[in-house]
C-alpha cells in the first residue's frame, strides 16, 4: 500500500492555499476552539481548493449536531474524532462521512479497547498520549503498534519529522496507510512550513515508489 499523506492543523487561507499547491492527500480544520489551531467559527475555504484533497474536520467531544453542520458547510469527506466518542456516535456519523478515530498511545496500549469501534471506523489514527489532544509535537514508541492485529488501516502521527520517519523502514505494519503530520512543520500554531511539508511529499514518493506495497 501507498502511503498517503495528512496535514492537519491547518488555518490561515493563504497558508492553505500554499500547502493544497502541494496535493496532499488529505488536509485537516480543528473545528475544537481551545486548540491554537482552531479555525474559528467564520473559517472560509479558498474557493480554488483542490477537489482531490480529502477535506477532514476534527473533533473533540462535541455534538453530533455540530459536527454535522461542519460536514454540511465544508463538504467535509471525513471526520476525525480526537476525543471520547462513542461507536454509537461513530456509526451515525459514518452515514455521510468516513471515520477517523484518534487513538492515544501511551508507553502501552491494550488493543482490545480497540473491538467496539471496529464494524464502525473507516481508519484508526495513532497519536502520542499528551497534555493536548493532539499536536503535543513528540513521537510515541512505534513498536507497540506490532501488537496491533486488525484490518482497518490506521494513520501514524505524534511528533512525525524527516528525521524520525527514517525509522520507519525498518517496520513493517501491513495496515499502516499514512501519516499525519502537524507540530512538527510548523513556523507557528496553524501556519505550516510549505518546504518541509514539500520535503515530506517528495520523501513519501520516493519510498512508495521503491516499496510499493508495504513500508
Amino acid at each position: 500500500m501507498k502511503l498517503k499523506l495528512k496535514v492537519c492543523g491547518m488555518k490561515y487561507a493563504e497558508n492553505i492555499q500554499q500547502i493544497a499547491s502541494l496535493l496532499p492527500d488529505y488536509m485537516g480544520f480543528i473545528f475544537y476552539e481551545p486548540s491554537p489551531r482552531f479555525v474559528g467559527e467564520d473559517f472560509v475555504l479558498p474557493s480554488n481548493f483542490p477537489i482531490q484533497i480529502n477535506k477532514v474536520g476534527v473533533f473533540v467531544d462535541q455534538p453530533e449536531e455540530y459536527i454535522i453542520s461542519k460536514i454540511k458547510r465544508y463538504g467535509l469527506s471525513h471526520v476525525q474524532l480526537h476525543g471520547n466518542e462513542s461507536p454509537v456516535l461513530c456509526e451515525s456519523l459514518r452515514k455521510q462521512v468516513k471515520i477517523i478515530k484518534v487513538v492515544s498511545i501511551g508507553t502501552e496500549f491494550d488493543f482490545n479497547l480497540l473491538k467496539p469501534f471496529a464494524d464502525v471506523v473507516d481508519y484508526f489514527l495513532f497519536d502520542t498520549k499528551g497534555l493536548q489532544p493532539g499536536g503535543n509535537g513528540v513521537a510515541f514508541d512505534w513498536k507497540i503498534l506490532t501488537g496491533y492485529n486488525y484490518d482497518i488501516p490506521f494513520f501514524l502521527s505524534g511528533g512525525l519529522d524527516m528525521e524520525n520517519i527514517s525509522r520507519l523502514s525498518g517496520l513493517n505494519f501491513k495496515s499502516l496507510y499514512g501519516l499525519d503530520i502537524n507540530s512538527r512543520v510548523e513556523i507557528h500554531p496553524g501556519l505550516k512550513d510549505k518546504d518541509k511539508v514539500r520535503e515530506f511529499i517528495t520523501h513519501l514518493q520516493t519510498t512508495n515508489n521503491q516499496q510499493p506495497t508495504t513500508i
